[in-house]
Order: C-alpha cells, then sequence, then structure tokens
C-alpha cells in the first residue's frame, strides 16, 4: 500500500492504472475508520481490481469551527486498518495541497436543485457546497471507475448522485458509477460513525435511544389511522424524552426529492439528535 500526499502523484498513479485497463474503486473518507468505512472499502476492493481511498477532513465542509477542529484524526490507525482490507493507495493531502488560499477564502458555489435546502442542508449553511467541492475535485483526481458511499448520509448520498447524473457536472463524470452502501450498526443499533469516538460509554448506552425509535417509528407507521405528521412528532418527542438527548431536527421526505411528503410509500425518516455535545444522524425508510 503506498500513501500519497499530492495531487500531482495521486494523478499519476491513477492515470497509470487507467492506462493499463485497470477499474478503480473509491471511497473518499474523513479519516476516524471504523466499520462501516471497512464495510465499503472492502467491497471496493472485491469490485474492483484497484482501490483508491482518500482521508481528508475538508474545512470547507465545516460551518462550525469547533466542530472542524475537534474531529477526530487518526492517520496511523487509519492506515494500518486500510493496508489490513488490500488497499492499493491512501490519498492523505494537507488543506494547503488540496486548494489555494482563494479557494479556502471563496465560497464554492453548486446548484442543488433544492437538495440542500432542507435537513442537513439548511441546518448547516454552506456544507454541501463544502461536500460537492471536494469530492468533485476527488473524482478529477483519480478517475474512479466505482465510488462507494454509505447511506447513513442519505442527504450527501443524493447530492453526489445528482451531481454524477443530472447536474452541471455530469457529462465531466458521466463514466464513475455511485454505489449506495447500507448503514453499518454495532450491535446495540447505533449507527456507525467516527463522531462515536467522542461519546462516553454512558452517552453510547443513551445514544442507542436514537436508532431504537427508529425501527420503532415501522410499526407505528403501520397503525391504523397514522399519518406521516403523528410518526415525526411521536419520534421528536420520544427522542427527547431520554435524558441527555435533544432533537435537532427529525424529517420524513421522499427519497428521491427530498422534500416533505405526506404518504409512507418511498418515504425515508432523517434524524439529527445532539447526545450531549456530539451531533449524530440517523436513518429509516418506511414502505
Amino acid at each position: 500500500m503506498q500513501i500519497i500526499t499530492t495531487k500531482s502523484e495521486l494523478t499519476r498513479q491513477s492515470a497509470a492504472c487507467l492506462r493499463q485497463g485497470k477499474t478503480i474503486g473509491f471511497v473518499p473518507t474523513m479519516g476516524a475508520l471504523h466499520e462501516g468505512h471497512a464495510s465499503l472499502i472492502r467491497r471496493a476492493c472485491s469490485e474492483n481490481e484497484v482501490c483508491f481511498v482518500s482521508i481528508f477532513v475538508n474545512p470547507t465542509q465545516f460551518n462550525n469551527a469547533e466542530d472542524l477542529q475537534k474531529y477526530p484524526r487518526t492517520l496511523e490507525k487509519d492506515a494500518q486498518l486500510l493496508e489490513s482490507l488490500g488497499v492499493h493507495f491512501v490519498f492523505a493531502p494537507t488543506p494547503d495541497e488540496m486548494y489555494s488560499a482563494e479557494e479556502m477564502a471563496a465560497p464554492f458555489v453548486f446548484d442543488f436543485k433544492g437538495l440542500d435546502e432542507v435537513m442537513e442542508g439548511k441546518m448547516r449553511p454552506g456544507h454541501f457546497n463544502g461536500v460537492v467541492q471536494v469530492v468533485s475535485r476527488l473524482f478529477d483526481l483519480v478517475r474512479p471507475t466505482r465510488a462507494y458511499f454509505g447511506e447513513k448520509d442519505f442527504q450527501q448520498l443524493a447530492i453526489i448522485q445528482h451531481m454524477v447524473e443530472r447536474s452541471s457536472m455530469a457529462e465531466r463524470f458521466q463514466d464513475i458509477k455511485i454505489i449506495p452502501c447500507p448503514i453499518v450498526r454495532e450491535e446495540s443499533g447505533l449507527a456507525l460513525s467516527s463522531r462515536n469516538e467522542r461519546l462516553s460509554d454512558q452517552e453510547k448506552a443513551t445514544a442507542v435511544a436514537i436508532s431504537q425509535t427508529l425501527f420503532a417509528s415501522l410499526e407505528w407507521a403501520k397503525e391504523e389511522g397514522a399519518t406521516v405528521a403523528d410518526v415525526q412528532q411521536r419520534v421528536i418527542d420520544t427522542i427527547n424524552a431520554v435524558d441527555g438527548l435533544e432533537v435537532e431536527y427529525y424529517e420524513i421526505v421522499d427519497q428521491t426529492t427530498l422534500q416533505p411528503t405526506t404518504v409512507f410509500a418511498n418515504a425515508i425518516g432523517c434524524v439529527t439528535v445532539y447526545c450531549g455535545p456530539v451531533r449524530l444522524i440517523d436513518n429509516i425508510r418506511y414502505f
């Protein structure tokens, strides 16, 4: 496994693989890797001849400086895991390598066709501009055959799919296939996240109530006369009743448009909850 720190070396290695006719699997990450990441990487390795992984805590997608500072950085540990999984190349640049001073200072602008006006986009202005900025740059550098994203970040996945399939960038990325991968959970049901490392043992035990409530909501939705609004409020009230948890939002939206819906068909419930100071996200598909 080779660790790359410059864009020029990354493009050189990627171009060499493509010249040889090899398929490239790519998993972009911000590090602090866990079993959820590992599941994406195993799939990328199994479905492609070469696997690239990026580890980059992207400053342009954080609208909270403290959150950026506290985001866990564990490159040495991550590299050991990636090597054991059979990754061929790891791209671990600095912010100065990824962006010029002008790019860091000027917000990246992208037309999301409304996908960014709800949920995470509403709560974190500019977040998805930073996501598209870094992912589009990584795609330009790696030129992957397939790129793998977890469904836990459902809104992010929808926006990346829009970027590749329907936006002004679609022609540029037409040869890249986006592969959605299911949420990976701990035995307790808690969705795996790099942010879980910031939870105490007690907070981790408390956070389990998030997934438990989402799973219970599937049954609530089947009750006679149940409405989307009723289930949505019941989820919020149930989680807020747990000491140590506070819901930022719970939205039940159409899986395609991400707009609020009044029916459970093709719906997904997306939640963000503060467990102490740690912001956690999860989701559940309805029927």
